[in-house]
């Protein structure tokens, strides 16, 4: 018999020669035990004749004796029934030929209610003070086969009827509404309706004790927030979100939602931060729940944007599908973009737009590593595609389909949406599809701009320089490690010439041009000299580097606050990559840094103060004797505008002051600033007495934890203990992780080694651990120690999937020396997996480029004068 299965192992795709129609699912999950039975009739359709069918399962227990296919009142029993564990997929075999046509597949099986946050899994809560079990699904990527047999790939659509069979007492929820239910003594068999057309990846069952709160949508479509009992009214803020946004986006895809219901659940055990499920969508706590007294206003927009981007999906995603996880960024990235212009359209206060830069950012960090991967991947095998679930298809997808959105316009691009919508409603898609319809609609040569954007990684630097009375522009690929890459794009270059009436724009095709910019700059109000500014707005996936001219007088710009926002965040940020990349020389940047010291905008100072970090550390590594120094100069740089905020809250600010204040005070504590840790701490002090104090509103905790932590060390763990406490006591998630951030910011390695270890404990939820990885500059080679000896536990523990390479990404990268590079390939030599194979390489090219960078900062001439003097400038 096994050599009949050969024909099936090792291939990345399904055969074709049945096609399933619709699924008839009854689950039976034990909450006690953590095992679940169920039975599978699916409805197929064989397009050629066949002995076999293959479909998907894993981890599953097939009863051989239940399988067997039905044809016109014909009964095919198997006469094989194999599983094949290292493909996923289940072979079954029949004496005779299936008959092309209708017929039903049926099969029972068993299995197990996992830990692993994927498939069937259980996560745990408190009821009555009683630890309970809860059963979750989590299907996407792959992973709807580990609790049914199905053929589990995006582009096998079907309709499914599900049945689940209960404890009488729970709520059981799935992506369609109850149909029936009937009690039989304490179990209750609930019957759903059946679900339109879908892929197996989006189906959802919750089982477990909840409250929720109910609204209805303008054209009353119920929208239910399930949450733990208690905590209902905290569900409250994401309900407003969804009633308001669901109309939003039936107008703009000019479709209506396409379900009877939509129901949002908070899952306290939740690998990622969302999941959009047709009709049921999953969230972590943190990413749904909102509490007036204990959420920071930074929990707030977390939850508006995923609550849009999930909801985005039920149009993008569930009702047009990718074909193959390919095209993941279609979904991903696009829904990424389509939740800012929601969030934008709530909450006009909140410049979501401009905090769309830091998406761009995290998308350009990405895609400057040799390392990355195109926007659209091949994908040969289920365990990859877990790893592309990154920077690059959720951010730089949206920053390319915001940079088309702004090239086409957006009423085009509008109605080309609503035309792909409809064309391929509940169907499946490919990017070149999408970017057909655009072309249609539009006129312009879409396929052919974009892609260079998706099917080449990385992205271009523009040089530009002035040359009698012409701009002279070049374009390389951009890659940090400093050396060129040999890409080339079609760039849609935008520019501004000494004011914003003053701008052209055009598509540059060639690795350099020429264009003319006489009427520019003879237009241009400051005669003389203008300022040039390339990339108007920071809408284009590309960055900018200008000659010493050109700089100086964009300097000059940002000082005389002539500058939009988005300009200014991007000059900051593409001169931080040069910086890096070895471009351009650290004392450059560092007076560029100097010009925002009056800067008033939340994102451009976040970015500031993020980058300020990096630099600090990579100071302190290059030239240790200057890290003081540093120090000093970034708490001038960030003190006008602590000073301008103050420490307490005034009456109607902006929400995007209320988040800046955490920020600045978080980073002048960790920089150091003695007068801010004290006040931390005199702070914090009091709220230990009284845990209701208008002394430490939520939009300072982080800060405040991280004041404190400072001056924790061996000898004086005070703080510490305390910290723990507030941890053990709270049950709001947005808290924990916040506390756990600020642990690991402690300077003593000691005290790190504690931390790591209590991550690991059952006082700490898995999908958490992450938040306390990032730990100080002292605790990096702890951290790693930590990570070699605890490897083995930690990789079973979280098993394959993204939160693993999180700890290899969070405790690899910030080295800086080609000696640790070596170390940790040495070490991960004989340890690697398919599935952490990318983050591996990324986190060891990054070490190499912050060593090509510590190796740049050390040649620098001038730099100790260059930092003296500004940490000891008068303002």
């Amino acid at each position: 018999m096994e050599k009949n299965y050969d024909q099936f192992k090792g291939q990345s795709r399904l055969p074709k020669f049945a096609v399933p129609k619709r699924y008839d699912l009854k689950l039976k999950p034990d909450l006690v035990t953590c095992k679940f039975a169920g039975t599978v009739d699916i409805s197929l359709d064989v397009v050629s004749p066949t002995k076999f069918i293959v479909l998907n399962a894993a981890e599953l227990s097939v009863d051989p004796k239940t399988v067997h296919f039905k044809s016109s009142n014909k009964v095919f029993e198997a006469l094989e029934v194999g599983l094949i564990e290292e493909d996923e997929i289940l072979v079954v075999e029949f004496g005779e030929s299936l008959p092309v046509g209708l017929g039903v597949f049926s099969v029972a099986f068993e299995g197990t209610l996992n830990d692993r946050m994927k498939g069937f899994y259980r996560s745990t809560y408190k009821h009555n003070g009683e630890k309970r079990n809860m059963a979750v699904t989590q299907f996407e990527p792959a992973d709807a086969r580990r609790c049914f047999p199905c053929w589990d790939e995006p582009a096998c659509k079907a309709t499914f009827k599900i049945t689940l069979e209960v404890p009488s007492e729970l709520v059981a929820l799935s992506n369609m509404p109850v149909e029936e239910e009937k009690v039989t003594g304490n179990l209750k068999t609930v019957h759903y309706q059946e679900s339109p057309i879908m892929s197996t990846y989006l189906v959802a069952i919750v089982v477990g004790l909840f409250d929720y709160v109910e609204d209805h949508t303008s054209d009353g479509i119920p929208v239910r927030v399930y949450c733990q009992v208690g905590k209902a009214n905290q569900g409250n803020f994401a309900l407003h979100v969804a009633v308001k946004t669901l109309p939003l986006f039936k107008e703009y895809f000019a479709a209506p939602y396409s379900l009877p219901k939509l129901d949002m659940i908070a899952i306290p055990d939740f690998a990622a931060g969302a999941m959009e499920n047709y009709g049921l969508v999953t969230y972590r706590e943190t990413a749904l729940l909102y509490d007036d007294k204990h959420s920071a206003a930074a929990n707030k927009q977390r939850v508006a944007t995923v609550v849009a981007h999930e909801l985005a999906h039920q149009w993008f995603g569930n009702l047009v599908t990718m074909e193959w996880w390919t095209h993941l960024w279609l979904n991903e990235g696009f829904a990424t973009w389509v939740s800012y212009l929601a969030t934008d359209s709530l909450f006009p206060g909140w410049k979501i737009w401009t905090q769309f830069l830091e998406e761009a950012t995290e998308g350009l960090r990405l895609d400057g590593l040799a390392e990355s991967h195109p926007i659209e991947v091949d994908i040969n095998h289920a365990g990859e595609i877990d790893e592309i679930f990154d920077a690059i298809s959720y951010r730089k997808g949206a920053s390319v389909i915001r940079m088309l959105q702004s090239y086409l316009g957006p009423e085009s691009f509008q109605r080309a949406l609503a035309s792909y919508i409809k064309r391929y409603a509940c169907s499946n898609a490919k990017t070149e599809d999408l970017w057909s319809v655009l072309e249609e609609e539009s006129g312009e040569p879409v396929n052919k701009l974009m892609n260079s954007w998706t099917k080449q990684q990385g992205y271009p630097v523009v040089s530009v320089k002035i040359n009698d009375q012409k701009l002279e522009c070049e374009q390389t690929q951009f890659l940090l490690s400093g050396s060129h890459g040999d890409g080339q794009w079609i760039v849609p270059l935008t520019l501004c010439c000494g004011s914003y009436e003053a701008r052209k724009s055009f598509l540059m095709q060639e690795k350099s041009e020429a264009l003319d910019v006489k009427d520019l700059l003879g237009s241009s109000s400051s005669k003389g000299n203008p300022w040039i500014k390339v990339n108007v707005e920071q809408t284009g996936f590309y960055r900018v580097k200008y000659d010493d001219e050109l700089s100086a007088r964009l300097r000059y710009a940002i000082e005389s606050k002539v500058l939009s926002t988005n300009d200014k965040y991007g000059i900051l940020d593409d001169s931080y990559a040069l910086s890096m990349a070895c471009h351009q020389s650290l004392s450059s940047f560092l007076a560029l840094m100097a010009s925002f010291r009056e800067e008033l905008d939340y994102t451009v100072l976040s970015n500031l103060i993020s980058i300020s970090y990096k630099v600090s550390r990579i100071v302190a590594e290059a030239v240790p004797d200057l890290q003081n120094h540093i120090k000093l100069f970034f708490i001038n740089l960030f003190q006008f505008s602590a000073e301008r905020l103050g420490w307490d809250p005034k009456e109607g600010e902006s929400h995007l002051d209320a988040m800046l204040r955490g920020e600045l005070l978080n980073a002048m504590a960790a920089f150091g600033h003695d007068e801010t840790i004290n006040e931390a701490i005199r702070r914090f002090h009091i709220f230990l007495d009284d845990r209701n104090t208008a002394v430490l509103p939520p939009d300072l905790r982080k800060a405040v934890y991280v004041g404190v932590m400072q001056r924790v060390n061996k000898s004086d763990r005070s703080g510490f203990e305390a910290l723990l406490r507030i941890y053990r006591e709270t049950d709001l998630s947005q808290e924990k992780t916040r506390i756990l951030g600020a642990l690991a910011s402690c300077r003593d390695p000691e005290i790190i080694l504690e931390v790591l270890n209590f991550l690991l404990c059952s006082e700490v939820r898995s999908q958490d651990c992450v938040f306390g990885l990032a730990v100080s500059f002292e605790g990096r080679e702890t951290a790693w120690k930590w990570l070699k000896e605890k490897w083995d536990h930690i990789h079973k523990t979280f098993g394959s999937g993204f939160l693993l390479t999180r700890f290899i990404s969070a405790t690899v990268s910030p080295f800086s020396s080609y000696e640790k590079a070596k170390e940790v390939e040495e070490f991960f030599a004989s340890r690697t997996k398919p599935y952490i194979a990318r983050t591996l390489k990324q986190s060891i090219e990054r070490v190499h480029i912050n060593a090509n960078w510590v190796q740049s900062i050390q040649k620098e001439k001038n730099l100790s004068e260059a930092v003296t003097e500004l940490a000891y400038r008068k303002y």
